[in-house]
């Protein structure tokens, strides 16, 4: 049975849920509530249609092997083909029973927040299914999958640095909408930004994805305290895992980490390797404001013609802010992307490109 209208959904607003029972079994919308979350009204920008698990299941063809394209912590992933004709990527719910009140949770939160956002840099929701104890999102399907299966060479294509400049903007431009208000009204924090939840479009323009952990800010502070701390190990803000306090530059951090996945081509953690490189940011943080050394971390899979060493300096030293352990020492997201601008332009000028590849990234 679906859960009623997403528009009624969002007029709601939104209030501790003292309700603790079975999360399994079906509310009508009035109960989907969010715990301290007071947005403004705000019209949505696109509908999010509701399916049925039979849709679900003709979409991909009862969830046949070869429609899998991926798994993460909510469940698998699959390509579907709606009754529209429409290729999508749906996402189905599988959950030990322990953890199915938080994917509840993660589900109801993700239709909530990508119902109300539009924006070129963000995954598009296209419906979702609950039906039973059922769980399904179905996204737009983007063919290059995500950025970290391209830098660790599980993707097809090999990512020279204009593209993975590209990739590095349209990331900063998504989280700095999420940032900006413009969408609910207050800032929404991410919580889960990471190289895996960052998706390519077949030109390889940057869509963030997976907002199950997200949080919108308490109506006019900048600060959430909580005692649970929620995230990817290697993606955490180390003053959010000291102290609880979730801030935007909570985001800003892990940003930081993905710039350097961009730059070295590594993981954000690395257990194969020995105790102390297992961790990138560890591993890399003092050299990155030295030149001489930062040759040393640069991916040897990046194509020496496609990049100078002014904008590597460049995007190493807006990596090293970012990822500096006392959040008030980092940029904020608009910072980021006027500064990749700017490095977008140093690079693409010095190697001859000319305007026309600087434009081609706004």
């Amino acid at each position: 049975m679906p859960f009623g209208l997403v528009s009624a959904w969002n007029k709601r607003r939104r209030s501790k849920s003292q309700d603790h029972s079975d999360p399994w079994v079906y509310k009508p919308v009035e109960f989907w509530q969010l715990e301290d979350q007071t947005p403004q009204t705000t019209k949505r920008h696109h509908g999010s249609s509701v399916f049925t698990l039979k849709e679900m299941e003709e979409a991909t063809c009862s969830f046949r092997d070869d429609n899998f394209i991926g798994k993460g912590g909510f469940g698998k992933v699959y390509r579907g083909i709606l009754r529209s004709g429409e290729v999508v990527a749906i996402k189905k719910m599988q959950l030990p029973s322990f953890k199915e009140a938080e994917g509840e949770r993660e589900f109801r939160v993700e239709v909530d927040i990508l119902s109300r956002l539009a924006h070129p840099n963000l995954v598009s929701l296209i419906g979702y299914c609950a039906d039973g104890k059922q769980r399904f999102l179905v996204y737009e399907y983007l063919k290059n999958g995500n950025l970290q299966d391209h830098l660790n060479g599980i993707g097809e294509a090999k990512m020279d640095w204009p593209v993975r400049l590209k990739v590095a903007i349209g990331a900063a431009r998504g989280l700095a909408y999420l940032h900006s208000s413009c969408a609910v009204g207050i800032p929404i924090v991410h919580r889960d930004f990471k190289s895996t939840n960052i998706l390519l479009s077949t030109n390889f323009d940057a869509k963030i994805s997976d907002f199950g952990l997200a949080k919108l800010m308490p109506e006019g502070q900048d600060m959430f305290v909580t005692a649970r701390v929620l995230g990817t190990f290697g993606y955490f803000d180390p003053e959010y895992t000291s102290t609880g306090k979730l801030t935007l530059q909570s985001d800003v951090y892990a940003f930081g980490v993905v710039l350097l996945e961009l730059l070295t081509g590594r993981r954000a953690v690395d257990l194969s390797q020995g105790p102390a490189d297992q961790n990138l940011v560890l591993q890399v943080r003092h050299i990155l404001n030295d030149r001489k050394k930062l040759r040393k971390i640069i991916d040897p899979d990046l194509s020496r013609n496609s990049f100078t060493m002014e904008s590597i300096a460049m995007f190493a030293h807006l990596a090293s802010r970012c990822v500096r352990i006392e959040s008030s020492e980092r940029p904020s997201m608009i910072e980021c992307v006027k500064e990749l601008q700017m490095i977008i332009y140093t690079n693409s000028k010095a190697l001859g490109m000319g305007l026309h590849s600087f434009k081609m990234t706004q």
